[in-house]
């Protein structure tokens, strides 16, 4: 049965078909009609154009419902809801459509595909229905939704997703640092790895993995959300090759390209290595002399020597003393005092052990009093004597000064009272200038996270942030979040949890919570589980979530009261309807019908039985449990 659309559309166009192509009488044939005229007036033409016209039109409608017809079917393919009888048909295309991914690169490694295995795992998450989830809401990623791709840890999010997390981000690390809100360009991390983007890297457009194509169509013959060309991105660490798989999730493999390179040491003749592996060594010894300029290297063949790790006898920086030093810190201080003479003569150099000419005198310059208001020019063998005069050098408090007379070393500590302020300015009292004044008052305002009070004695208003643990229950349900208390929602459970199916040889990791409302993987291994009927070998089946399906065998249980066994199907555990309670009034409402397993008794023999009656007129079957003579009804007609 053709759906209602071609149905509809091949009537119409039958419809209008025939009616264009039904005969009509020439106008030379129609009687008392002349020649010229019929030749005027001939509506064919017109008529052909109207009909040809709607002919196109019909047509073109037809085309576009088959399109959207077509594009629900790759839709709908993609879905949760696929259908597990076409596991073989759909493993066949996956391993087609990874060969074609891999043969670019499997072609220069001459069929070595060793190094594909982690951007293979990305690959083979891509056709397992439910492997793949975005972090930020939980659901599935189908392939015809637009994605991003982060750059470090290669996770797929739904578009709208990231582009709503890069704005909610930005908006709440600008709201709690910003003193002037939203004027500072802050990056936003990736949901999973914490790498951080600018926010002129806010995803706005679907592109492919390789960000050549805007928009990839949904195409069954391609990895999802991929373009289908060669991926050419630079390779990390870079070498100037580029990648030579098509567009394809995950990082790029290893370049697989044969190069000439040399060892580490420089001294072999080159050889051809790939080129993600071509660093080797020639097992040869260095011999390249270190930095010490004494010893030279004992190493085999490598890049960079190391330091010198021999010691040796080296001389202080001043030269009076030498010690065993190691050979790659030669330079060291013996810690003593120079005590060579000054220029002056009368004095000596105070400075620890140093390289170069000693400092002039310190002496020998003008020097004042320890006040500083006078000043003199004496010889550095005299002192400069105090000059009498008050200090009046600034305290510590940097509010009053010194009411000594000069005098050396520091002045003493600012003991004037005064009115003093607590630091959160609610409480005053007249005490010594140097002490700092706090109050008891608790801070009542709010930390950062908007959830806790500060509560710290005699706050001036910069409440530190929040140090309590948030401790609110995730996403997921199964875990609270550890971070240090914050405002808006928490980041998802960054933990996985293993799927697996009821054997347990198929594993399928997920997002934590995500495994209450994500199907085990399919399985190929045959199912495990003993039979729950009286057949010891039950029908073979592969490994399946929940229960096994029915037994769909023969019963073959002998029968009670009779030698025949049992021909219905297993009925050793069959869904039964629950009686409904009987409700008490109007007002209850009944409840759905409930069904429970239950184990059904073997139903009477009806093997036919040939039978003949009391009189011995007649023979007829008789099933087996009800076996004995019976009437025919006739009259007896013996003696």
């Amino acid at each position: 049965m053709e759906p209602a659309w071609r149905q509809q559309g091949r009537g119409r166009g039958r419809a209008q078909e025939g009616q264009g192509e039904r005969p009509r009488p020439l106008q030379k044939d129609r009687p008392g009609v002349p020649a010229g005229r019929g030749e005027k007036t001939n509506p064919g033409p017109a008529k052909g154009e109207s009909v040809q016209s709607k002919f196109e039109e019909i047509r073109r409608s037809n085309q576009a419902a088959a399109q959207r017809l077509v594009e629900s079917r790759v839709s709908s393919s993609s879905s949760d809801e696929d259908n597990d009888d076409d596991d073989d048909d759909g493993d066949g295309q996956r391993g087609r459509i990874l060969e074609s991914t891999f043969t670019s690169y499997t072609s220069q490694t001459g069929g070595d595909a060793s190094a594909l295995t982690r951007t293979g795992q990305y690959l083979s998450d891509m056709f397992q229905s439910g492997a793949l989830t975005c972090l930020i809401c939980i659901a599935s990623v189908k392939r015809t939704q637009p994605v991003w791709s982060c750059s470090g840890c290669f996770s797929l999010f739904h578009l709208p997703c990231i582009q709503k997390w890069a704005r909610d981000s930005v908006f709440l690390i600008s709201s709690a640092t910003d003193e002037d809100f939203g004027q500072k360009q802050h990056p936003w991390p990736c949901p999973k790895c914490r790498t951080e983007y600018p926010p002129s890297a806010t995803p706005n457009r679907y592109m492919c993995y390789c960000g050549k194509l805007q928009d990839p169509p949904a195409d069954p013959w391609l990895v999802p959300h991929s373009c289908g060309s060669i991926c050419q991105q630079e390779l990390k660490p870079s070498c100037g090759h580029t990648c030579l798989l098509l567009c394809h999730p995950g990082p790029c493999p290893p370049c697989p390209k044969m190069v000439s390179v040399s060892c580490l040491c420089g001294k072999a003749k080159p050889l051809p290595r790939r080129c993600s592996n071509k660093s080797w060594s020639c097992q040869q010894q260095c011999g390249k002399l270190l930095g010490c300029k004494q010893h030279t290297c004992t190493q085999l063949c490598h890049t960079e020597c190391p330091p010198c790790p021999r010691v040796s006898l080296q001389r202080c920086v001043c030269g009076r003393q030498t010690a065993e030093r190691p050979c790659a810190s030669p330079r060291w201080t013996c810690q003593q005092v120079c005590g060579a003479q000054l220029s002056c003569g009368n004095h000596t150099c105070e400075e620890v052990c140093h390289d170069g000419a000693c400092p002039p005198c310190p002496r020998s310059v003008s020097r004042s009093c320890p006040c500083g208001k006078t000043k003199s020019s004496l010889p550095c063998t005299e002192e400069v004597l105090p000059c009498g005069d008050t200090c009046d050098r600034r305290l510590s408090c940097l509010k009053h000064t010194c009411s000594m007379r000069c005098h050396r070393g520091s002045c003493e500590t600012c003991r004037q009272e005064v009115d003093k302020a607590c630091r959160c300015g609610r409480h005053r009292k007249p005490m010594a200038c140097h002490k700092e004044y706090l109050c008891d008052a608790k801070c009542p305002q709010t930390r950062n996270c908007q959830r806790h009070q500060c509560r710290r004695k005699c706050c001036p208003g910069n409440c530190p942030p929040c140090d309590q643990i948030c401790g609110r229950t995730l996403g997921c349900r199964n875990h609270k979040c550890p971070s240090v208390c914050h405002q808006g929602s928490c980041y998802p459970c960054p933990e996985t949890v293993p799927v697996r199916c009821s054997c347990g040889s198929s594993v399928l990791v997920v997002p934590c919570g995500r495994e209450r409302s994500t199907k085990p993987p399919r399985c190929r291994e045959p199912c495990r589980l003993p039979p729950s009927c009286h057949h010891r070998d039950g029908e073979p089946h592969r490994c399946h979530p929940g229960p096994c399906p029915p037994c769909a065998r023969p019963c073959l249980l002998p029968l009670p009261g009779c030698c025949h066994a049992c021909p219905q199907p297993c009925h050793d555990l069959v869904l039964v309807r629950s009686q409904q309670v009987q409700l008490a009034g109007p007002w209850e409402q009944p409840a759905e019908p409930t069904f429970m397993k239950k184990a059904l008794p073997c139903p009477p023999c009806q093997v036919p039985i040939p039978t003949s009656c009391f009189g011995e007129h007649e023979v007829s079957p008789v099933p087996c449990h009800r076996q004995g003579r019976f009437s025919c009804g006739r009259a007896c007609g013996r003696p």
